[in-house]
């Protein structure tokens, strides 16, 4: 008997075999429902519970209770080249030699290059800096960047986020003179490009305890390469009359670039964002304090925030504007211009979303014509290249299928794509793969994300090569997409206390999911449309209290259409996550609904 079988023999959760989504409703680790009860479970309990559902095991739930650095990080001499990187980059400073740090357009790529940035001017030394554009460039180190480096006077560039399939343009790095160390995280070839080092714990040699590192985002690579860059300074007795840098200040900027870039939150990761939060609470890098007031948070920032309202706007820049924008408001020094560069970055973000609207519609028209396809690829001709990505992932969760979407330039027929991937399924992998089978002008990524270049007539012979490899790895995600259940409870037991009792266990994200909550059954009161497609409502329970809920981006389907209209006596379950709502004098909690079944 397989695992699947096995849990189609247990009892649904709250007895949802097929909700209005279409979903078994299955707990997650030990059955937690208190609606028979009615009973609060105690903190302590609920804590463990959730930590051990997210795969802590039992003797090790102090440590994860409050993920600290010295809990989980390693020596960086463990990742290969980590220590050729440092020293040299040591030997740089040392010798005031110039040095550029190459970045990518992305939030992750912006902070990474402003990590490094900071840290070089924590050190006495200013460093250049090099974001490609996006559309005049592209992505990644070019022959000609490399070139126009070379001719500034720089004889060391340091490449974060990017680099890693880089090889022609490293190759005219290393004849014009450059050394050149890539700090990457995406997945590589067996053929590493012609680098002085390469940091990477995605490589294909690399050993075992540096491999179980793969999930970082570059940021959190580049962070593990400042602390070895300081120590290779502390061995020449650079500090011999200078303080040594306060490392743990750039960890801000590691929370940010490791959740926007959906990365894992488990191990180090979850270390990182739960201390980069307290250390971004303190407002002390400028240009990250204008971002928070310019994203209009009246408190201080949660996960969710880094990802849904500081990330985007720090994209924008590269998706829509002066790619160089983020580094800069990221390494900005002076109150006024970062206040400056906020603003421009939100403005950009405003014309990123109308933008991404059109493409959208465009993209999902195509849609119907692929219903039996289990790789979903759009492709239009002037679409910007700026928006794909994010229209990608829209269409990943309107389908649960990895989605691919290619802007084709109407001069020169090359399309630009970006897609993204589901659980289970690794999308990078698949296009190295077809890169190697020549199918790709240039592609790479990792798992849940990838990139790709790829001529327009060639576009229908890549399409049917994603569906060979990854048809039966899409089916199988598919199959098991139940709906995980960590805690059901009654209205009444849905308040703040509950809310700030989860939040505990966070910080939450990809690899370390928040909390799912189902509520009932209860009855669906006011249910309203507000903005474009939101569906907000009153759930009311037998136990006399009501409950905030709101179902986001559900007006449109069957399921939220079902809340609308749902009659006065119809009783429903709901599931979703917790959200404590802090408007106003009284603090309490609303439901973000994600499902919903009859009961």
């Amino acid at each position: 008997m397989n695992i699947q079988d096995a849990a189609l023999q247990t009892p649904a959760a709250c007895g949802v075999s097929r909700s209005l989504t279409g979903r078994r409703w299955e707990w997650r680790g030990g059955t937690l429902d208190l609606t028979a009860t009615g009973a609060n479970i105690p903190g302590e309990s609920l804590l463990r519970h959730l930590l051990m559902t997210r795969g802590v095991p039992e003797h090790d739930v102090e440590r994860h209770r409050a993920p600290t650095l010295r809990a989980f990080l390693p020596d960086p001499s463990i990742f290969r080249d980590m220590d050729t990187a440092a020293d040299r980059i040591a030997q740089a400073i040392a010798a005031g030699e110039p040095v550029t740090v190459f970045g990518d357009y992305d939030v992750d790529g912006a902070t990474s290059a402003a990590l490094l940035l900071r840290l070089f001017a924590m050190l006495g030394q200013e460093a250049d800096a090099y974001i490609p554009d996006r559309i005049a460039e592209g992505y990644g180190p070019s022959v000609a960047a490399m070139k126009r480096i070379a001719g500034r006077g720089t004889r060391l560039v340091v490449t974060v986020d990017c680099g890693a399939m880089a090889h022609d343009a490293l190759q005219a790095a290393a004849e014009a003179g450059l050394d050149v160390i890539v700090v990457d995280h995406h997945q590589c070839s067996d053929a590493l490009p012609p680098a002085l080092a390469v940091v990477n714990p995605n490589r294909r040699d690399e050993g075992d305890e540096a491999a179980s590192h793969g999930h970082l985002a570059a940021v959190g690579v580049a962070f593990l390469l400042a602390i070895a860059v300081v120590r290779s300074l502390r061995a020449r007795n650079f500090f011999s009359h200078r303080a040594e840098p306060d490392l743990l200040s750039l960890l801000d900027l590691v929370a940010l670039g490791t959740v926007a870039d959906v990365a894992p939150l488990h191990g180090l990761n979850r270390a990182f964002v739960a201390q980069g939060l307290k250390v971004l609470a303190r407002g002390a890098n400028v240009g990250l304090a204008a971002l928070v007031n310019a994203s209009r948070l009246h408190r201080a920032p949660r996960c969710s925030d880094l990802g849904f309202a500081l990330g985007p706007r720090i994209n924008a820049g590269g998706r829509v504007g002066r790619a160089s924008l983020g580094v800069d408001l990221l390494t900005a020094s002076d109150e006024a211009q970062a206040s400056a560069l906020a603003a421009e970055l939100s403005r950009l973000n405003e014309e990123r979303r109308a933008i991404e609207h059109q493409v959208r519609e465009e993209a999902e028209q195509q849609l119907a014509a692929q219903q039996d396809r289990h790789v979903v690829i759009a492709h239009g001709s002037g679409w910007h290249p700026g928006v794909i990505g994010i229209v990608a992932g829209r269409i990943k969760e309107r389908t649960e299928r990895p989605a691919i979407v290619l802007a084709v330039d109407p001069d020169t027929g090359v399309s630009k794509g970006s897609g993204r991937s589901i659980a289970g399924v690794d999308l990078g992998a698949a296009i190295i793969a077809a890169k190697d089978a020549g199918l790709l002008l240039a592609g790479g990524g990792h798992a849940m994300a990838a990139g790709m270049t790829v001529a327009a007539e060639g576009i229908p012979a890549f399409a049917d090569f994603l569906e060979a490899q990854l048809a039966a790895r899409v089916a199988r995600s598919r199959a098991s997409r139940a709906l995980l259940l960590d805690l059901a409870v009654l209205p009444r037991g849905l308040n703040a206390d509950l809310a700030e009792r989860i939040d505990a266990a966070g910080p939450f994200g990809v690899g370390w999911p928040a909390p799912r909550v189902a509520l009932g059954p209860v009855r669906i009161l006011n249910a309203s449309i507000v903005g474009r497609d939101h569906v907000r409502f009153l759930a009311a329970g037998e136990d006399g209290a009501r409950v905030k809920a709101v179902a986001f981006r559900a007006a449109e389907t069957q399921w939220g259409q079902s809340l609308l209209h749902a009659s006065a006596e119809r009783r429903y379950w709901l599931a979703g996550r917790v959200s404590l709502d802090e408007w106003g004098a009284r603090r309490s909690a609303e439901l973000h609904v994600e499902d919903a079944a009859h009961a």
